[in-house]
């Protein structure tokens, strides 16, 4: 047996089933035996279309992506996406053929490119092929993007049969938290608002036992939005997406705990909205993670779910805990402020939608568009943003049912990699709608992937948030009268661009104009929908402000 083929009968023996890819001589074999074992192959248009797949699969399923691409430009291809990956800490194996001749044209330092952008790296070994490729599934699953080296010659090596099972791991003596000074400051608070982030994804029954328990009030990282779903004391998302009431009860916490957050810049507003009076803790595995983006006065090493069921434990709550609304400062009044005024859909706000005119066409405005679709749509989907200024409005207006139906492709601020990520969650969750709001930048940067959004007939809505320019770049260069000409376009047709890939194409101009969407809903949705919506571009946004200041 080829190396190649242990290789790929490993990753299905750990539990692969999909792996996204554009095949080469260099990774022909591998996954042709990731195939023959029992996977699914998606084949993508471009390899930085399948590590953004692989990348949105991940984030949705909660398993560990698999990227196969061909050495040299096909790794290089794959770099954005894998670096978004990287940032965001997804499980991700990317099957990395290597030319190890420095003379060779296809020779990159793998190696070092995993290094630069975050990326572990592993390196498969003819002698040991089945123990080194188990070890990057495993760092895959412990959440980290890995990088595995599959030098050509290693490949093509026989080496012994081998058909499973796989290699165990050396385990590691459990640890119980030192949770003491966390109790003491539960135990003080007066008004605890626990904040949630990607490292709390899987904790969100502790963590709302826990918080029933000291009456604290839940919110989420943007990266963990649809955590608390449901949830009567879910202040949703905190920071730049935070509404004026979530903003206001956090800025008045007097203990704020970050479960697996580090509060960056954008989950605090640059540090303004947790106040300077209030104790702040900080939950997470990875000790690196502490302080990194503001001092904290407390840090609790280990996993989110076992420091909550830590202190449960040590609390005397048990699998049922106190009912809601138990302690802190949750009382009938403010349950019925969060329920009346919790989200973006009950704050005002000026409708900016622009009627038709002899010289310009009716636009409509961002957040009537996002709130008619979320009245459409049903309950049960996946939104998956792409990065640019629009990227508040869906993110903001659209609901989701959980946190596994929001997929933020935002950690390394790259336009361009929303539509490929969406497909990547539809393949996840084909029984859910996969809506894909990216902006018209980031449409036409991506569209090539549409050729296999057709491919798949996976029920996938894309919403253009379409305002012909790079509105980021508008907004923030536009007031200081710098000239606009490089990042404004001429309108264009992009519904009709859709249709020539083989989706359904639809121009929005208006609210009115949604009806095909209830047509298309009612059918099979086999074939995608794309909505070129020609939205109101008369102000920048809050977020965005907020975004430049960290440049």
């Amino acid at each position: 047996m080829r190396v190649a083929e242990v290789v790929g009968r490993v990753l299905y023996g750990h539990g692969a089933r999909h792996v996204f890819g554009v095949v080469g001589s260099g990774n022909f074999h591998v996954t042709n035996a990731l195939v023959a074992a029992g996977a699914r192959f998606v084949a993508a248009a471009h390899e930085g279309g399948a590590a953004s797949m692989a990348d949105g699969y991940a984030r949705t399923c909660g398993t560990v992506g698999l990227l196969s691409v061909h050495q040299g430009p096909g790794v290089t291809n794959a770099l954005t996406g894998l670096t978004e990956a990287a940032k965001s800490r997804t499980p991700m194996v990317v099957l990395a053929p290597e030319a190890t001749a420095p003379r060779s044209n296809f020779f990159i330092d793998l190696p070092a490119l995993a290094a630069a952008v975050g990326a572990d790296f592993h390196r498969v070994r003819a002698t040991h092929a089945a123990e080194d490729t188990s070890a990057a599934y495993r760092a895959a699953a412990r959440g980290a993007t890995v990088v595995l080296g599959l030098p050509l010659e290693v490949q093509q090596a026989v080496t012994d049969p081998w058909s499973g099972p796989v290699p165990a791991a050396v385990p590691t003596p459990a640890t119980v938290p030192h949770v003491e000074p966390l109790l003491a400051a539960v135990q003080a608070a007066r008004r605890p608002v626990f904040i949630a982030g990607r490292g709390a994804r899987a904790a969100r029954e502790p963590l709302t036992r826990l918080a029933d328990a000291c009456g604290a009030l839940l919110a989420v990282s943007a990266a963990a939005k649809g955590l608390f779903a449901g949830n009567p004391w879910n202040l949703d998302v905190a920071g730049g997406f935070a509404t004026p009431l979530a903003a206001e009860l956090i800025g008045a916490a007097d203990l704020v705990v970050a479960w697996g957050s580090t509060l960056n810049m954008w989950t605090t507003r640059h540090g303004e909205l947790i106040p300077p009076s209030a104790f702040v803790v900080q939950v997470d595995h990875d000790p690196a993670a502490f302080g990194v983006n503001r001092p904290v006065d407390l840090t609790v090493a280990g996993e989110v779910t076992a420091v909550a069921e830590a202190l449960l434990a040590r609390l005397g709550v048990g699998s049922t805990g106190p009912g809601p609304g138990t302690g802190g400062w949750r009382t009938p009044e403010l349950a019925h402020r969060i329920r009346d005024h919790g989200r973006w859909r009950t704050v005002p706000y000026r409708d900016e939608s622009t009627a038709a005119r002899a010289d310009a066409p009716a636009t409509v405005d961002p957040r009537t568009l996002s709130a008619a679709l979320d009245d459409l749509l049903p309950p049960d989907r996946t939104v998956v943003v792409d990065s640019g200024n629009f990227m508040g409005y869906p993110s903001m207006w659209l609901d989701v049912p959980d946190v596994a139906g929001f997929c933020f492709t935002q950690a390394f601020q790259s336009v361009g990699l929303g539509l490929a990520s969406a497909l990547g969650a539809a393949v996840a969750r084909p029984d859910r709608l996969t809506v894909a709001a990216v902006g018209d930048g980031g449409f036409v940067m991506s569209a090539t992937e549409l050729v296999t959004a057709v491919r798949l007939a996976l029920p996938l809505l894309v919403v253009i948030y379409d305002d012909a320019a790079y509105g980021a770049e508008v907004h923030h260069f536009g007031p200081d009268r710098h000239p606009l000409e490089t990042v404004t376009f001429p309108e264009t047709d992009l519904a009709a661009i859709a249709s020539g890939y083989g989706c359904d194409g639809l121009t929005v101009r208006t609210v009115d104009d949604l009806g095909p969407v209830r047509q298309w809903l009612a059918g099979p949705r086999t074939r995608p929908l794309v909505i070129d919506a020609k939205v109101s571009a008369g102000r920048g946004s809050w977020w965005l402000e907020e975004a430049f200041r960290g440049h």
